[in-house]
């Protein structure tokens, strides 16, 4: 009995003396152990008599839950302790200002075609839309797409199942059904208001959206986005193109920018062109205004005669021509992204380096006030 006294005594001492929850911790190891002091009695029962274990049992048992609760409450103590030091070296000051919040950003896609409208607006173009959801005549044959064009494969087109009159809808694969709606002359309102109405000449309109179509690499998304302008007017010709699509390349580079007009062929303009503008692909990047190379950045043309009459526009009277632009294209290379598909990949981080602020005034020689 002395021994067990002593032993508590001894214990109790050094629990009360732990100065941190390691010195603490060695106590409770030296009694309650493996090979503590207290485990060894606890296993020296199982070699005394009846009548020992019967004396010495509670004696025992009642020693180990002492000095159980005692490391128990020694270690609330020093919890405490911890906790309240703590606070005080790492208390908050209020009179800091908070951390920034994270803001949105305009996208990219948007603020170039919103320098676009803003260029064309100064030109004296109007802006027009449509539905993105169209139908073969204002897709294809309106625009005097042969019946086998190749556009109208499905490897090409994202078309809907046919309807009960037999009838496909389709994802519209540029905004060009949008200069039909507008150039088709009509005495009724539009069936919806997202459909243009029909406008006589002289027509100046530009058409934004996004358009659709069966394809993706670096430089191709399923989904992206066109602005294409149409002038509709007597005695238009090639002159007037030309300066119009220079006059824009220079103020949306913010500078004089090379082109030159190639021949091509499109199915509703005749005489067609593709222009290029100046560049310089050395270093990685491309650079817009400088070097030797050359870059196709938009298809143009005269509208076709046939175009003109199934609108019903006679095309003895009426010229005019027709252009169309890749906006994100345009994005990438004015402000140097190299990827299309990153445009559309919800990533916040890229979006926060490429992305604009709304409340920035643009700079005045992108066309924008």
């Amino acid at each position: 009995m002395t021994d067990l006294t002593t032993l508590e005594t001894e214990l109790s001492a050094r629990i009360a003396a732990a100065p941190d929850g390691a010195a603490l911790e060695a106590v409770r190891v030296e009694a309650l152990g493996k090979s503590g002091a207290i485990s060894a009695l606890l296993k020296s029962l199982g070699g005394m008599s009846p009548d020992e274990r019967r004396e010495q049992g509670p004696r025992i048992n009642g020693l180990r839950d002492r000095i159980a609760a005692a490391l128990a409450e020694r270690k609330a103590a020093l919890d405490a302790a911890e906790l309240d030091a703590r606070l005080k070296a790492e208390r908050v000051d209020l009179t800091l200002p908070p951390p920034p919040r994270r803001k949105g950003a305009v996208h990219p896609t948007m603020q170039v075609m919103d320098e676009m409208v803003a260029i064309f607006a100064d030109l004296g173009f109007g802006v027009a839309e449509g539905p993105d959801i169209e139908d073969d005549f204002h897709n294809f044959t309106a625009l005097n797409f042969p019946p086998k064009h190749p556009a109208r494969e499905m490897h090409d087109t994202f078309f809907f199942k046919p309807g009960p009159d037999g009838d496909r809808k389709l994802l519209r694969t540029h905004t060009s059904p949008v200069q039909v709606r507008t150039m088709q002359k009509t005495n009724t309102p539009p069936p919806a208001p997202w459909i243009a109405a029909g406008q006589d000449p002289p027509i100046r309109i530009v058409v934004p959206g996004r358009t659709y179509r069966c394809d993706s690499d670096q430089t191709h998304t399923p989904m992206f986005h066109q602005m294409e302008g149409l002038v509709i007017d007597r005695g238009i010709h090639m002159g007037h193109l030309k300066w119009t699509l220079q006059t824009f390349i220079s103020r949306f580079f913010e500078g004089e920018v090379g082109a030159r007009f190639r021949p091509h062929h499109f199915p509703f303009t005749e005489p067609s062109a593709e222009m290029d503008i100046q560049c310089d692909r050395s270093g990685g990047e491309i650079k817009v205004g400088q070097g030797s190379d050359w870059l196709e950045v938009v298809g143009c043309g005269m509208v076709h005669p046939h175009v003109l009459r199934n609108c019903g526009l006679d095309p003895e009277v009426w010229q005019g021509f027709a252009f169309g632009f890749g906006v994100d294209r345009l994005g990438m290379l004015k402000y140097g992204m190299p990827d299309l598909r990153d445009m559309f990949a919800s990533d916040t981080r890229w979006l926060a380096h490429y992305g604009f602020s709304p409340f920035v005034a643009p700079n005045p020689a992108s066309g924008l006030s």
